[in-house]
């Protein structure tokens, strides 16, 4: 047993919110009170650590994140540049120590950040001309390529878009190195695959980063590779994060013929729902829209599953005991995935079958008559409130009026659904502090867009912030019980905080860090001396 003692902790435990100390054993609460109770009801104590009256909150997770995306990115060129000849700054920097025909890969870049919008593959051949090039935008929905590697993945004038895709071209038709959604694919499968080992050295590379975060718990929605690697390191007893694991839709088939059901694993690595996609995003204009985008009239963006296929899907996966998390950001994509999960909850019903954890990854955009349905359906709006300081001026220039309803957390809590926060690393950062930040003020760092925050309506607690990074994603992980708060008989899963975030003021929230993060009754990161 170990007991930590003088100490401000926040349980997140409506019954018992606050205590001093907190006893542990066998990687879970024991206890919580004062030091001189537990000391005296539990005198078999061994361990004792003054936490110097440091705040404690239960440890963070990041409800989407792409794991293996995200550990690999770490080793990418940075292309989250403010301008694009920043960015073939940085590809020519990377060029002069890359051997000739390997490949250079990129991410974060972002045309609307950048004067000069999108880029070309000519421009890239200039800077690395003897490598194949490919960076993947912030977004993840588009990517720009150089001559070399559209060659080496068979793209030619000839070559027609592929469905849910498109390869942008010039006035020529000629592809211009620019492509989007599915067409990213053909490129990606030209890339020599990291193998399973290379993967998980990169897994184990950036759980310290997460620790130092305050995450003890993420959400995966990378694909079978990351599950591999992330089976590889459990059994050696090397997986130090605990990780609810997505499986892709294409994937139903072999899940149901294993007998694979979310919930199937332990208190490291479980199975969560079937990943599916209606539709783009916003950077590129691919989410899928009622209307068309306020700065091109012909564009409603790209749909690339209907309510009806999505309901087809989900049948067979609710059958066999599969939930659904279904990628959906603007409002015509929300408006099909919410008709196909009303469907499916009456085919739950009328089957006798349980009503599955559904969620709805981004939540990005809604029509108003839709706000209700995730609620009224028990659907979990699985949202990433640092999208919103990111996106606040492409939302407001391309969906105008419509931006009221976008990210729209307070709207969502008021219905009465269940708010789950994540990240979408590596599109955005998966620090929790700075998605926190977002979530209560709607401000970037700077204080933009102004002291009420962007729609400030949309504005939650600090609490209800908290409760989205922890209660939410233990709901929809199953862990309910046993994470998400420091109660008696719960993960021992903790974060000591450097700043009392129910004290510090909202612009300084972004500055907490984690002094020290436990994960299951272990320290797996302590700043020096933290205590």
């Amino acid at each position: 047993m170990q007991l930590l003692y003088n100490a401000k902790i926040y349980t997140l435990d409506a019954e018992s919110p606050l205590a001093q100390a907190v006893l542990i054993d066998a990687g879970r609460i024991a206890a919580l009170g004062d030091a001189h109770t537990l000391q005296q009801d539990y005198p078999q104590i061994r361990q004792k650590l003054n936490l110097g009256g440091r705040a404690v909150i239960p440890g963070l997770v990041d409800a989407h994140i792409h794991l293996q995306h995200y550990a690999l990115g770490l080793q990418k060129v940075n292309c989250e540049t403010n301008s694009r000849q920043e960015c073939l700054q940085h590809v020519a920097a990377r060029a002069q120590f890359t051997p000739p025909g390997e490949w250079i890969l990129g991410h974060g870049w972002n045309q609307n950040r950048w004067p000069d919008g999108f880029g070309s593959a000519a421009e890239l051949d200039q800077v690395a001309p003897a490598s194949p090039v490919y960076l993947t935008a912030k977004s993840l929905h588009a990517a720009w390529a150089n001559t070399q590697a559209l060659r080496l993945a068979g793209i030619d004038r000839e070559t027609a878009d592929p469905p849910g895709g498109k390869i942008d071209r010039d006035e020529h038709g000629n592809p211009n190195g620019i492509l989007f959604e599915n067409a990213m694919r053909l490129v990606e499968n030209a890339i020599p695959a990291p193998g399973m080992m290379a993967i998980a050295q990169a897994l184990q590379q950036a759980f310290p980063v997460l620790w130092t975060l305050g995450i003890t718990s993420v959400h995966d929605f990378d694909r079978k590779e990351c599950f591999s690697a992330l089976q590889s390191l459990h059994q050696q007893g090397q997986l130090p994060l605990r990780v609810l694991k997505s499986l892709p839709l294409e994937s139903l088939g072999h899940a149901v013929a294993l007998g694979l059901r979310s919930g199937f694993g332990d208190d490291f690595l479980r199975i969560g729902s079937l990943k599916a996609f209606a539709d783009g995003a916003l950077g590129p204009r691919t989410a899928a829209m009622l209307q068309p985008y306020e700065t091109e009239p012909e564009n409603r963006g790209m749909l690339l599953l209907d309510g009806e296929e999505i309901y087809e899907h989900g049948r067979i996966a609710v059958q066999n005991g599969l939930s659904l998390a279904v990628h959906a950001i603007g409002d015509r994509a929300n408006h099909e995935v919410l008709n196909a999960f009303a469907q499916l909850r009456a085919y739950e019903q009328e089957h006798g079958l349980p009503k599955l954890r559904h969620r709805i990854e981004h939540v990005q955009l809604l029509h108003p008559k839709d706000a209700s349905r995730l609620a009224e359906n028990q659907i979990l709006a699985s949202m990433q409130p640092i999208h919103a300081p990111s996106d606040l001026h492409m939302a407001d220039q391309f969906w105008g009026d419509r931006a009221r309803l976008a990210y729209a957390w307070r709207t969502q809590l008021d219905y009465g659904a269940r708010l789950v926060f994540g990240s979408d690393a590596p599109v955005e950062s998966p620090n929790p502090f700075l998605g926190i930040h977002a979530a209560v003020t709607r401000q970037r760092l700077d204080g933009s867009p102004g002291p009420q925050g962007w729609y400030p309506e949309q504005r939650l607690s600090l609490t209800e912030a908290l409760q989205a990074y922890t209660c939410g994603p233990a709901y929809a992980a199953g862990w309910e019980h046993q994470q998400g708060k420091l109660s008696p008989g719960y993960f021992a899963d903790l974060v000591v905080l450097s700043q009392d975030i129910f004290q510090t003021p909202l612009e300084q929230i972004p500055h907490i860090r984690s002094l020290a993060t436990m994960i299951g009754g272990r320290w797996v990161f302590q700043e020096p001396d933290a205590f």
